[in-house]
């Protein structure tokens, strides 16, 4: 039993180390660094990603967890400590509940400024980012890196 005990948990260790090792993204396809381009969606995957972003079960979803956040946020001091990586997630969740065909990678930094990067559909959308960006509290000023790119047909 002493000689298999060992064995066990260190297979246990692998086993969770193997199945801890996928990054989170916004969708499969987005880049994992602001900086790097994203490859352009073909109409397939943009359909099925508009159908799910604007289907109303994921709209109130949406909308639910960034009033969450902002009453979270209000009770906790306002914008003044805003964390980076919680005001990261909050502007990604808006942008993609309200433009669901983009692969757009949001990037935070200290003053509430927020780096916007990667493709979007159309020259409205492009022009949607900035407004729904500052519509969360604590964005001070956006960078919008993110360019027009037709769907692969």
């Amino acid at each position: 039993m002493q000689k298999l005990t060992p064995f066990l948990i260190s297979g246990l260790l692998i086993f969770g180390v193997a199945a801890c090792d996928n990054a989170s993204k916004t969708s499969e396809s987005a880049p994992n660094n602001p900086n790097e381009a994203p490859q352009t969606p073909t109409a397939k995957t943009t359909q099925a990603s508009q159908q799910d972003a604007q289907s109303e079960v994921r709209r109130n979803q949406a909308n639910s967890d960034i009033r969450a956040r902002e009453q979270r946020n209000n009770t906790t001091g306002g914008d003044t400590q805003r964390a980076k990586g919680d005001l990261a997630s909050e502007v990604r969740s808006k942008l993609e509940v309200n433009i669901p065909k983009s692969q757009l990678t949001v990037n935070a930094a200290d003053g509430g400024i927020v780096t916007v990067s990667g493709t979007v559909s159309n020259q409205q959308e492009l022009a949607k980012i900035e407004k729904l960006a500052k519509q969360i509290k604590g964005v001070k000023s956006v960078v919008v890196k993110a360019t027009v790119a037709a769907p692969k047909q």
